[in-house]
């Protein structure tokens, strides 16, 4: 009957209990994140307490907020990820939308080059003397520009290009369109869902990194947020095993403060990822029909 609810099936159910069980295992960390850095220290440092708060209080979170170095690392963060994901998504569209026209002489062999990348790289020596000879070593320039542009994201775009319909080009053509009023009128604009898709694998690479900054800053003020995050967490380590070692203790930096710094250097993505969830796995589809 219409209004008779369908029972579910022993496997159904077993499925829902285990996807159950994964969203649990991959949310729990982050909860834990988030309460520990609102909990009391005592609680915190006891081990009292597990996805929710204990003596909530925010003194961790003022405490960054007073902080300057984090402030200007949040800023450099901010300003790489914006410019190094435009930058990325403009090569990527263009390099992409090139290469994927059969009338492009030598489409092959550039493709090809661009694939050897992907599997053989120059080294992390190779790249630092690269980056320092070019004079881009101690600049924003060396956070961006080595990372620029991702193979997988420009195949992922490649692909998408070659699927849209020919018809709609060969009209525009025929109107007398060139083909950058094609790419800007006719394949940008049906392209939205796997742009928004790439442009978010741009910004969280860019975001999460902290390598780039460890090996080509030298000025403390242009440290990316998550290195400094690095640095807090690492000098912590290194001042309780000292004051272990002189007997006095390890209460260096509070528990409470390492978990509210994790969570105001992830809240940016994680606020930035819901208005994009839509297309995300559109995007990935659309980008993955054909190779």
């Amino acid at each position: 009957m219409r209004g008779e609810k369908r029972k579910l099936s022993f496997g159904e159910a077993l499925l829902y209990v285990i996807i159950t069980l994964i969203v649990i295992l991959c949310t729990y960390p982050f909860l834990n994140v988030l309460a520990c850095s609102v909990s009391g220290k005592a609680a915190v440092l006891g081990g009292k307490v597990t996805f929710y708060p204990i003596d909530f209080q925010l003194d961790s979170y003022r405490e960054i907020f007073k902080q300057q170095s984090i402030w200007l690392s949040m800023r450099v963060s901010f300003v790489v990820t914006l410019s190094g994901t435009a930058l990325g998504l403009a090569l990527t569209i263009a390099a992409a939308y090139a290469l994927s026209k059969e009338k492009l002489k030598g489409r092959k062999i550039i493709s090809g080059f661009l694939l050897f990348t992907m599997y053989f790289g120059g080294g992390i020596i190779p790249t630092f003397i690269v980056v320092h000879g070019l004079g881009m070593y101690d600049t924003y320039a060396a956070l961006v520009v080595p990372s620029a542009m991702s193979v997988f994201n420009f195949i992922v775009m490649r692909t998408f290009f070659r699927e849209l319909p020919k018809e709609l080009e060969e009209a525009a053509l025929i109107d007398g369109a060139g083909d950058m009023k094609v790419l800007f009128q006719i394949a940008l604009p049906l392209s939205v869902p796997i742009i928004a898709t790439i442009g978010l694998f741009y910004a969280v690479g860019y975001w999460n990194d902290y390598f780039s900054s460890l090996i080509y800053i030298q000025s403390g003020e242009k440290f990316s947020l998550q290195l400094r995050l690095r640095q807090m967490l690492f000098a912590n380590e290194l001042n309780q095993a000292s004051m272990a070692a002189e007997g006095m203790g390890t209460q260096a930096m509070p528990e409470s403060l390492k978990m509210a710094t994790i969570v105001f250097a992830t809240l940016p993505i994680i606020v930035v990822y819901p208005w994009l969830q839509k297309y995300f796995v559109k995007g990935v589809m659309l980008g993955s029909v054909k190779g």
